[in-house]
């Protein structure tokens, strides 16, 4: 009798400490899984962490198109997504978000990736990594969202990939990962202002044509309000500081043999830092203030891909892609604990994913 009421107390206990893991309101992140051609909608509440939606995604049923990166506009009403495997170029769809309906799609450069939206223009700009053929320097299209008309092309490095924009939209800053760079973009006159070498001190248009794969820099996060952007150096584990005054590398955060740091997001305060490492199949979270990493968590499943951070700093959102059969994961870490709290199982190759809106 005692071992019984002791297991039912262990159990109600149990449950009491999951249901205070959860939040009093629902977060809504959008999640790609890349080899399914889907979308998910998913959201952490008070009832847990679940699926609400998916979305079928591409125009050939019969291939597997890829769906790899994802944005919300400024205003939440759309949300955008890059189809890396188009041919002979991919493509960036428009859809809203109440019905999650398909408005308009544009052509855009080879395997298109990351993107981002300027809340002063409420221009889009797509980072076309472009894996097909001779390494070469690629570009990044400026979409004009309401029509769906690619306005520019502008020429950057070899393989340009994770790219995030400033707080009032007027700067991009994006990574070449074959060119072992850091550009800032001028969102108004389309050209690059600034580039920076992660290794060297090489310097101009030589920096953006050069063949360079120390660093294979994978992201770049926007500004802190101390004007610092993070830079996820996936070939030599290290994550970049860069001051964006000075334009100079401010300090190095090394994250280990093997660790290969991929995504990074960071809180709206610029005080912490957290980083998918996708070769070591773990997340850390890194104090920014003293440059120390405060936790470092084994993630369920391999290939940890992308981050996306609560609009109140109080949850991060990874994905996992998985390997083989194995379907992807979307986790949920409390940023306060640097615990994992939930998770949810969603197509294969779980990789790109946006924040959309915490509820009231």
């Amino acid at each position: 009798m005692k071992r019984t009421l002791l297991l039912v107390l262990a159990g109600l206990i149990a449950s009491a400490i999951g249901a205070a893991e959860r939040p009093q309101r629902g977060y809504y992140v959008y999640v790609c899984a890349e080899s399914d051609d889907t979308v998910h909608k998913l959201r952490f509440g008070p009832s847990g962490f679940e699926v609400v939606k998916t979305i079928a995604v591409g125009a050939f049923p019969a291939d597997i198109e890829g769906p790899h990166g994802v944005n919300v506009s400024p205003d939440g009403k759309y949300w955008f997504l890059s189809m890396a495997h188009g041919t002979p170029f991919g493509t960036v769809n428009k859809f809203d978000t109440v019905n999650d309906e398909w408005l308009a799609d544009v052509t855009v450069g080879m395997f298109p990736a990351t993107m981002s939206i300027s809340p002063a223009t409420g221009l889009l700009y797509v980072v076309n990594f472009d894996l097909h053929g001779d390494m070469k320097p690629s570009s990044i299209s400026v979409v004009e969202t309401a029509t769906m008309i690619e306005v520019e092309r502008i020429d950057v490095g070899i393989m340009p990939h994770g790219s995030r924009i400033n707080a009032n939209g007027t700067r991009l800053y994006s990574v070449n990962m074959m060119s072992d760079s850091l550009i800032e973009l001028d969102t108004f006159t389309f050209e690059v202002a600034r580039t920076l070498s992660l290794v060297d001190d090489t310097e101009g248009d030589a920096l953006l044509t050069r063949m360079s794969a120390k660093a294979k820099p994978t992201w770049a996060t926007p500004p802190t309000a101390e004007g610092k952007v993070y830079v996820a150096g996936n070939g030599d584990n290290i994550i970049y500081e860069v001051d964006v005054d000075s334009w100079k590398i401010t300090n190095k955060l090394d994250a280990g043999d093997g660790m290969g740091p991929y995504n990074l997001d960071v809180t709206s305060t610029g005080k912490l830092l957290v980083a998918t490492y996708k070769s070591g199949a773990h997340v850390g979270f890194w104090d920014l203030a003293t440059g120390q990493e405060l936790a470092r968590v084994k993630t369920t499943r391999r290939i940890p891909h992308g981050v996306a951070i609560s609009d109140d700093d109080r949850y991060a959102f990874v994905t996992l892609e998985g390997v083989g059969g194995e379907p992807g994961t979307v986790e949920v870490y409390d940023l306060a604990t640097r615990e994992r709290v939930d998770a949810a199982d969603v197509g294969k190759q779980a990789g790109g994913i946006i924040f959309w809106k915490g509820e009231p």
